[in-house]
């Protein structure tokens, strides 16, 4: 049974890692069937807290040379986007991801980039394009986010995964997130009690 659960994981991460999932809104549908992308369906899930599982031992180089471990986050709220430069519902959400990063970072929110399916050049003009001033986790195979597929797997190329200060995966968004529905999965997650609090 697990093998058959992870099988199907792998194909439809494969299948994701050739799309660029995507947004909502109409207007974009139609670039994204034009170039060839396979939209993703704009859901959100938010998971209860007894549904919740820890989150993987992620950790990976990243863009400016550095290391990111999730381990080192427990107690804050992280904001896990997979994005790649090639991809535009990932430019179309970057500006909500810049300004929240650096609106909630003194709130305990970490947010992290996982660039996947990239090139370094493309990906560090992205970030400087964009501003994102948090770090990216390079992740050329995909390796990283198959990490995350016995909890909610980022299934499509944009993904949010969001992490709770206990180190549990809270909720995920699939395609493209707005300003808004990134803070709707945010701000519940910070007013639960941090570990070792009553």
């Amino acid at each position: 049974m697990l093998t058959r659960l992870a099988a199907a994981t792998a194909v439809a991460l494969t299948l994701s890692l050739s799309a660029c999932g995507s947004s909502t809104d109409a207007s974009d549908a139609g670039t994204i069937e034009d170039s060839g992308y396979v939209a993703g369906d704009g859901s959100i899930v938010v998971l209860p807290e007894s549904e919740r599982v820890a989150a993987p031992d992620l950790e990976g180089a990243t863009l400016d040379g550095g290391t990111f471990r999730l381990g080192d986050h427990l107690g804050d709220v992280v904001v896990l986007n997979v994005w790649a430069s090639w991809c535009a519902p990932c430019r179309a959400e970057a500006p909500a991801l810049a300004a929240l990063s650096t609106d909630l970072e003194s709130d305990g929110v970490q947010f992290v980039g996982l660039d996947t399916r990239d090139s370094d050049v493309s990906a560090r003009a992205f970030v400087d394009r964009f501003g994102l001033t948090y770090p990216s986790v390079v992740d050329r195979d995909g390796r990283l986010q198959l990490l995350f597929s016995d909890s909610l797997p980022p299934q499509a190329i944009p993904s949010t995964v969001i992490i709770d200060r206990q180190g549990r995966v809270a909720a995920r968004a699939l395609g493209k997130v707005s300003e808004s529905s990134l803070r709707g999965m945010i701000e519940p997650l910070l007013a639960a009690a941090t570990p070792g609090q009553g």
